[in-house]
Protein backbone atom coordinates (compact mmCIF):
# COMPACT_ATOMS: atom_id res chain seq x y z
CA UNK A 1 0.00 0.00 0.00
CA UNK A 2 1.03 3.59 -0.91
CA UNK A 3 1.34 6.44 1.81
CA UNK A 4 -2.91 7.36 2.45
CA UNK A 5 -1.41 11.20 2.77
CA UNK A 6 -3.35 13.51 0.20
CA UNK A 7 -6.13 10.32 -0.24
CA UNK A 8 -8.64 11.48 2.49
CA UNK A 9 -9.88 14.19 4.16
CA UNK A 10 -9.14 13.53 8.16
CA UNK A 11 -6.73 11.26 9.98
CA UNK A 12 -10.32 9.72 11.24
CA UNK A 13 -11.50 9.29 7.68
CA UNK A 14 -8.46 7.17 6.69
CA UNK A 15 -8.71 5.48 9.99
CA UNK A 16 -12.48 4.31 9.38
CA UNK A 17 -11.47 3.75 6.05
CA UNK A 18 -9.16 1.26 7.70
CA UNK A 19 -12.38 -0.18 9.47
CA UNK A 20 -14.21 -0.41 6.69
CA UNK A 21 -11.71 -3.07 4.86
CA UNK A 22 -11.06 -5.33 7.78
CA UNK A 23 -14.56 -4.84 8.77
CA UNK A 24 -15.17 -7.79 5.66
CA UNK A 25 -13.53 -10.34 7.28
CA UNK A 26 -16.10 -11.86 9.69
CA UNK A 27 -13.97 -14.95 10.77
CA UNK A 28 -12.52 -15.96 13.91
CA UNK A 29 -14.77 -16.43 17.33
CA UNK A 30 -15.65 -14.85 20.73
CA UNK A 31 -13.44 -15.52 23.93
CA UNK A 32 -15.42 -18.55 25.67
CA UNK A 33 -14.37 -16.78 28.86
CA UNK A 34 -16.36 -13.40 27.88
CA UNK A 35 -19.71 -14.70 26.02
CA UNK A 36 -21.14 -11.11 27.19
CA UNK A 37 -19.45 -10.09 23.42
CA UNK A 38 -21.42 -11.63 21.32
CA UNK A 39 -24.81 -11.09 19.71
CA UNK A 40 -24.58 -7.52 18.41
CA UNK A 41 -21.37 -6.96 20.24
CA UNK A 42 -19.69 -9.07 17.70
CA UNK A 43 -20.38 -6.36 15.82
CA UNK A 44 -18.45 -3.56 16.90
CA UNK A 45 -15.11 -2.55 15.93
CA UNK A 46 -12.57 1.07 16.76
CA UNK A 47 -9.51 2.10 16.03
CA UNK A 48 -7.04 4.73 17.71
CA UNK A 49 -4.14 6.34 17.26
CA UNK A 50 -1.80 8.89 19.77
CA UNK A 51 1.20 10.86 19.54
CA UNK A 52 3.97 10.89 21.59
CA UNK A 53 3.41 14.72 20.83
CA UNK A 54 -0.42 14.54 22.37
CA UNK A 55 -2.68 14.26 19.08
CA UNK A 56 -5.40 11.52 19.23
CA UNK A 57 -7.47 10.65 16.55
CA UNK A 58 -9.99 7.60 16.24
CA UNK A 59 -12.52 6.26 14.63
CA UNK A 60 -15.79 3.18 14.92
CA UNK A 61 -16.49 2.49 18.47
CA UNK A 62 -14.84 4.32 20.01
CA UNK A 63 -16.35 4.92 23.10
CA UNK A 64 -17.01 1.68 23.96
CA UNK A 65 -15.50 0.15 27.22
CA UNK A 66 -14.32 -3.41 27.11
CA UNK A 67 -11.95 -4.92 29.43
CA UNK A 68 -8.33 -4.57 29.18
CA UNK A 69 -7.39 -8.48 30.01
CA UNK A 70 -4.08 -9.33 28.48
CA UNK A 71 -3.12 -5.83 27.34
CA UNK A 72 -2.85 -4.75 30.77
CA UNK A 73 0.33 -6.88 30.79
CA UNK A 74 3.01 -5.24 29.97
CA UNK A 75 1.81 -2.31 31.67
CA UNK A 76 1.67 -4.16 35.04
CA UNK A 77 4.86 -5.20 34.25
CA UNK A 78 6.58 -1.92 33.87
CA UNK A 79 4.66 -0.93 37.18
CA UNK A 80 6.47 -3.81 38.45
CA UNK A 81 9.98 -3.06 37.45
CA UNK A 82 9.71 0.72 38.72
CA UNK A 83 8.64 -1.10 42.25
CA UNK A 84 10.53 -3.49 43.03
CA UNK A 85 13.89 -2.92 40.60
CA UNK A 86 14.95 -5.41 38.12
CA UNK A 87 16.19 -7.97 39.80
CA UNK A 88 13.67 -8.73 41.90
CA UNK A 89 11.72 -8.74 38.63
CA UNK A 90 13.74 -11.47 36.82
CA UNK A 91 14.50 -13.60 39.83
CA UNK A 92 10.48 -14.33 39.22
CA UNK A 93 9.83 -13.97 35.94
CA UNK A 94 12.13 -14.59 32.33
CA UNK A 95 12.04 -12.50 28.95
CA UNK A 96 12.15 -16.01 26.32
CA UNK A 97 9.48 -16.04 23.86
CA UNK A 98 7.14 -19.04 24.81
CA UNK A 99 6.03 -20.38 21.44
CA UNK A 100 3.20 -21.97 23.62
CA UNK A 101 -0.50 -20.57 24.21
CA UNK A 102 -1.11 -18.03 26.13
CA UNK A 103 -2.19 -20.14 29.08
CA UNK A 104 -0.09 -22.89 29.15
CA UNK A 105 1.12 -24.44 32.28
CA UNK A 106 4.66 -24.25 32.09
CA UNK A 107 8.08 -22.83 33.70
CA UNK A 108 11.69 -22.55 32.21
CA UNK A 109 13.70 -26.17 33.45
CA UNK A 110 16.44 -24.58 35.43
CA UNK A 111 14.98 -21.66 37.20
CA UNK A 112 10.98 -22.60 37.27
CA UNK A 113 10.21 -19.03 36.37
CA UNK A 114 7.37 -18.33 33.70
CA UNK A 115 9.15 -18.14 30.30
CA UNK A 116 7.81 -14.40 30.20
CA UNK A 117 5.69 -12.05 31.43
CA UNK A 118 3.00 -11.72 28.66
CA UNK A 119 1.50 -15.26 29.39
CA UNK A 120 -0.51 -15.91 32.11
CA UNK A 121 1.92 -17.50 34.14
CA UNK A 122 4.27 -14.78 33.81
CA UNK A 123 1.62 -11.80 34.39
CA UNK A 124 0.23 -13.67 37.41
CA UNK A 125 3.74 -13.50 39.21
CA UNK A 126 4.10 -10.30 37.87
CA UNK A 127 0.89 -9.12 39.38
CA UNK A 128 2.39 -10.34 42.64
CA UNK A 129 5.31 -8.59 42.84
CA UNK A 130 3.81 -4.73 42.40
CA UNK A 131 4.36 -2.93 45.80
CA UNK A 132 0.99 -2.17 47.07
CA UNK A 133 1.90 -1.76 50.95
CA UNK A 134 1.65 2.17 50.70
CA UNK A 135 -1.80 2.33 48.45
CA UNK A 136 -5.45 2.60 50.65
CA UNK A 137 -7.59 -0.78 49.87
CA UNK A 138 -9.77 -0.44 47.05
CA UNK A 139 -12.97 -0.52 48.80
CA UNK A 140 -15.90 -1.10 45.40
CA UNK A 141 -16.56 -4.76 44.51
CA UNK A 142 -17.96 -7.82 45.93
CA UNK A 143 -16.95 -9.18 49.61
CA UNK A 144 -15.74 -11.97 49.22
CA UNK A 145 -13.42 -14.24 51.80
CA UNK A 146 -10.17 -13.76 49.43
CA UNK A 147 -10.93 -10.53 49.07
CA UNK A 148 -8.05 -9.83 51.77
CA UNK A 149 -7.11 -6.22 52.26
CA UNK A 150 -3.77 -6.52 50.32
CA UNK A 151 -5.57 -7.85 47.43
CA UNK A 152 -7.17 -4.98 47.77
CA UNK A 153 -4.16 -2.65 48.42
CA UNK A 154 -2.25 -4.22 45.14
CA UNK A 155 -5.55 -3.65 43.10
CA UNK A 156 -5.85 -0.62 44.01
CA UNK A 157 -2.17 0.25 43.13
CA UNK A 158 -2.34 -1.30 40.04
CA UNK A 159 -5.59 0.79 39.42
CA UNK A 160 -4.17 3.62 40.09
CA UNK A 161 -1.25 3.13 37.57
CA UNK A 162 -3.45 1.82 34.97
CA UNK A 163 -5.07 5.27 35.00
CA UNK A 164 -1.74 7.61 35.36
CA UNK A 165 -1.03 5.39 31.88
CA UNK A 166 -4.69 6.57 30.35
CA UNK A 167 -4.87 9.75 31.66
CA UNK A 168 -7.85 9.56 33.39
CA UNK A 169 -9.70 7.13 36.32
CA UNK A 170 -10.42 4.01 35.22
CA UNK A 171 -12.66 1.70 36.36
CA UNK A 172 -12.94 -2.43 37.42
CA UNK A 173 -16.02 -4.64 35.31
CA UNK A 174 -17.13 -6.29 39.17
CA UNK A 175 -18.47 -9.23 37.15
CA UNK A 176 -16.08 -10.10 35.02
CA UNK A 177 -13.76 -9.82 37.76
CA UNK A 178 -15.79 -12.38 39.74
CA UNK A 179 -15.03 -14.51 37.61
CA UNK A 180 -13.76 -17.76 38.02
CA UNK A 181 -10.68 -19.57 35.81
CA UNK A 182 -9.97 -23.05 36.90
CA UNK A 183 -6.72 -22.67 34.27
CA UNK A 184 -5.23 -19.58 36.14
CA UNK A 185 -6.02 -21.62 39.75
CA UNK A 186 -4.03 -24.45 38.63
CA UNK A 187 -1.15 -21.42 37.02
CA UNK A 188 -0.84 -20.02 40.67
CA UNK A 189 -0.93 -23.29 42.57
CA UNK A 190 2.23 -24.18 40.21
CA UNK A 191 3.91 -20.94 41.06
CA UNK A 192 3.14 -21.11 44.37
CA UNK A 193 4.65 -25.01 44.44
CA UNK A 194 8.20 -23.79 43.06
CA UNK A 195 7.74 -20.62 45.70
CA UNK A 196 7.35 -17.44 42.68
CA UNK A 197 4.51 -16.79 44.50
CA UNK A 198 3.53 -16.29 48.64
CA UNK A 199 0.44 -16.44 50.27
CA UNK A 200 -2.68 -18.07 48.99
CA UNK A 201 -3.29 -18.92 45.02
CA UNK A 202 -6.36 -18.03 45.21
CA UNK A 203 -5.91 -14.44 46.50
CA UNK A 204 -3.37 -13.97 43.96
CA UNK A 205 -5.78 -15.04 41.15
CA UNK A 206 -8.92 -12.94 42.15
CA UNK A 207 -6.52 -9.94 42.13
CA UNK A 208 -5.27 -11.00 38.64
CA UNK A 209 -8.60 -10.98 38.01
CA UNK A 210 -9.46 -7.58 38.77
CA UNK A 211 -6.68 -6.62 36.55
CA UNK A 212 -7.75 -8.02 33.75
CA UNK A 213 -11.68 -6.54 34.34
CA UNK A 214 -10.21 -2.87 34.46
CA UNK A 215 -12.34 -1.19 32.00
CA UNK A 216 -11.09 0.72 28.87
CA UNK A 217 -12.02 2.64 25.35
CA UNK A 218 -9.69 2.17 22.23
CA UNK A 219 -8.72 6.11 22.88
CA UNK A 220 -7.38 5.03 26.62
CA UNK A 221 -5.78 2.14 24.90
CA UNK A 222 -3.54 3.88 22.30
CA UNK A 223 -3.04 6.42 24.95
CA UNK A 224 -1.29 4.08 27.47
CA UNK A 225 0.79 2.77 24.44
CA UNK A 226 1.66 6.26 23.80
CA UNK A 227 3.06 6.84 26.94
CA UNK A 228 5.10 3.77 26.87
CA UNK A 229 6.13 5.22 22.99
CA UNK A 230 7.31 8.19 25.00
CA UNK A 231 9.25 6.45 27.30
CA UNK A 232 7.32 6.64 29.97
CA UNK A 233 5.76 10.21 29.85
CA UNK A 234 2.70 10.83 29.33
CA UNK A 235 1.82 12.71 26.22
CA UNK A 236 -0.74 14.84 27.38
CA UNK A 237 -0.64 15.04 31.29
CA UNK A 238 3.18 15.40 31.07
CA UNK A 239 3.22 13.09 34.14
CA UNK A 240 6.40 10.06 34.39
CA UNK A 241 4.28 7.42 34.74
CA UNK A 242 6.90 4.74 34.68
CA UNK A 243 10.92 5.14 34.12
CA UNK A 244 12.82 5.51 31.06
CA UNK A 245 14.21 1.99 31.73
CA UNK A 246 11.03 0.52 32.20
CA UNK A 247 9.41 1.32 29.16
CA UNK A 248 12.53 0.23 26.94
CA UNK A 249 12.38 -3.05 29.02
CA UNK A 250 8.38 -3.40 28.47
CA UNK A 251 8.89 -2.38 24.64
CA UNK A 252 11.72 -5.39 24.01
CA UNK A 253 9.92 -8.21 25.75
CA UNK A 254 6.41 -6.67 23.86
CA UNK A 255 8.28 -7.42 20.34
CA UNK A 256 8.98 -10.79 21.24
CA UNK A 257 6.46 -11.94 22.95
CA UNK A 258 3.20 -10.04 23.41
CA UNK A 259 1.39 -12.02 20.17
CA UNK A 260 1.86 -15.71 21.91
CA UNK A 261 2.71 -18.07 19.43
CA UNK A 262 1.97 -15.95 16.60
CA UNK A 263 4.69 -13.62 18.17
CA UNK A 264 7.19 -14.02 15.07
CA UNK A 265 5.04 -13.94 12.50
CA UNK A 266 3.89 -10.56 13.56
CA UNK A 267 7.16 -9.17 14.00
CA UNK A 268 8.26 -10.55 10.19
CA UNK A 269 4.75 -8.97 9.02
CA UNK A 270 4.21 -5.80 10.94
CA UNK A 271 7.05 -4.98 13.42
CA UNK A 272 5.28 -3.25 15.75
CA UNK A 273 6.25 -3.96 19.48
CA UNK A 274 2.24 -5.20 20.90
CA UNK A 275 -0.05 -6.46 22.92
CA UNK A 276 -3.27 -8.13 22.75
CA UNK A 277 -6.33 -9.26 24.61
CA UNK A 278 -9.30 -12.00 24.47
CA UNK A 279 -11.42 -8.98 24.89
CA UNK A 280 -10.17 -8.49 20.79
CA UNK A 281 -7.95 -5.39 21.85
CA UNK A 282 -4.36 -4.77 20.47
CA UNK A 283 -1.90 -2.25 21.57
CA UNK A 284 0.99 -1.36 19.25
CA UNK A 285 3.62 0.91 20.18
CA UNK A 286 6.04 2.40 17.34
CA UNK A 287 9.33 3.92 20.05
CA UNK A 288 9.64 7.35 20.22
CA UNK A 289 6.47 8.33 17.90
CA UNK A 290 3.11 6.66 18.23
CA UNK A 291 0.92 4.25 19.99
CA UNK A 292 -2.16 2.49 18.19
CA UNK A 293 -4.94 0.20 19.50
CA UNK A 294 -7.82 -1.45 17.72
CA UNK A 295 -10.40 -3.34 19.04
CA UNK A 296 -12.82 -6.00 17.25
CA UNK A 297 -13.67 -9.37 19.54
CA UNK A 298 -13.33 -12.23 16.89
CA UNK A 299 -10.49 -13.94 18.00
CA UNK A 300 -8.01 -16.15 16.09
CA UNK A 301 -6.45 -19.59 17.18
CA UNK A 302 -3.84 -17.83 18.95
CA UNK A 303 -6.12 -15.59 21.10
CA UNK A 304 -5.26 -12.61 18.83
CA UNK A 305 -8.44 -10.53 17.23
CA UNK A 306 -8.52 -10.99 13.33
CA UNK A 307 -10.02 -7.60 12.21
CA UNK A 308 -7.34 -6.11 14.58
CA UNK A 309 -4.27 -8.03 12.60
CA UNK A 310 -5.45 -6.67 9.43
CA UNK A 311 -5.85 -3.00 11.34
CA UNK A 312 -2.45 -2.90 12.43
CA UNK A 313 -0.84 -4.66 8.73
CA UNK A 314 -2.64 -1.96 7.07
CA UNK A 315 -1.50 0.60 9.14
CA UNK A 316 1.88 -0.64 9.11
CA UNK A 317 2.19 -0.36 5.29
CA UNK A 318 0.65 2.73 4.59
CA UNK A 319 2.53 5.07 7.57
CA UNK A 320 5.99 3.03 7.03
CA UNK A 321 5.53 2.06 11.05
CA UNK A 322 7.93 -1.44 10.45
CA UNK A 323 10.87 -1.19 13.17
CA UNK A 324 13.19 -2.95 10.74
CA UNK A 325 12.08 -0.82 7.83
CA UNK A 326 15.64 0.86 6.11
CA UNK A 327 13.74 3.87 6.16
CA UNK A 328 11.43 5.34 9.25
CA UNK A 329 9.15 7.81 7.92
CA UNK A 330 8.22 11.03 10.75
CA UNK A 331 4.48 9.48 11.74
CA UNK A 332 3.56 12.74 13.19
CA UNK A 333 3.94 14.68 10.19
CA UNK A 334 2.48 11.76 8.11
CA UNK A 335 -0.66 12.15 9.89
CA UNK A 336 -0.41 16.07 9.95
CA UNK A 337 -0.42 15.70 5.97
CA UNK A 338 -3.63 13.60 6.49
CA UNK A 339 -5.13 15.97 8.63
CA UNK A 340 -4.82 19.47 6.72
Amino acid sequence: MSTPAGEYDSVPDYLAKVLRDCGRDTSGAIAAELPELGGSGALRHALAVATAQGEEYSAGDDQHLFTIQSISKPFVYALAIDDVGMGQVQQAVGMEPSGEAFNELSLEGETARPLNPMINAGAIATHHLVDWASYEPHAPGPERLERTEQVRRRSARILAGLSAFAGRDLAIDWETADSFSHRNLAIAHMLTSHEVLEGPPEEVVLGYNEQCAVLVTVQDAARMAATLANNGLHPETGRRVISEHAARQTLSVMATCGMYDASGEWLARIGIPAKSGISGGIIGVLPGQVGLASFAPRLDGAGNSVQGLGMFEGLSQDLGLHLMASERRDIAACLKKIHR
